[in-house]
């Protein structure tokens, strides 16, 4: 989500030491690692609004988009994961929180302070995006 290597170090230091001083905290509701991963994902998010990214409304409209799906044989990952940091930064955290950490619109709208229709149009628009950066890279290799 932070898109630079050292500050994600950074930002892993500091969410494990806001971890250590908040361990009493710990109730023991959820797995101790979902705990852990919500204060990674917080400061992640602090620092990136520290750094004014703005996390922008977006029309309530929902758009339609069609799922293509690919046989692939191969998937040119570091393309995916250079087309994935070129994203805009709002788009980005989307994504990574959608697909990579695996929360659901609803979780996603909580934790930015958007609504979970915006969630849902935003993850859409990063996807297309996401295509579109994609579309003249061979990353997928056909059976």
């Amino acid at each position: 989500m932070i898109n630079d290597e050292m500050e994600a170090e950074d930002v892993m230091q500091e969410a494990f030491l806001s971890a250590f001083k908040k361990i009493n905290t710990y109730k023991g509701e959820v797995s101790f690692g979902a705990w852990l991963k919500k204060i990674v994902i917080n400061r992640s998010l602090d620092h990136l609004k520290k750094k004014k990214v703005k996390f922008q409304e977006i029309n309530e409209r929902t758009t339609e988009i069609e799922d293509y799906q690919m046989e692939t044989k191969e998937v040119n990952l570091h393309a995916i994961k250079n087309a994935i940091q070129n994203l805009p930064d709002g788009y980005r955290v989307i994504l990574s929180l959608y697909l990579i950490e695996g929360y659901d619109h609803e979780e996603i709208s909580q934790i930015l302070g958007i609504s979970n229709s915006n969630s849902r149009t935003q993850f859409l628009r990063s996807k297309n995006k996401l295509r579109e950066l994609l579309k003249n890279k061979e990353i997928f290799s056909y059976n």
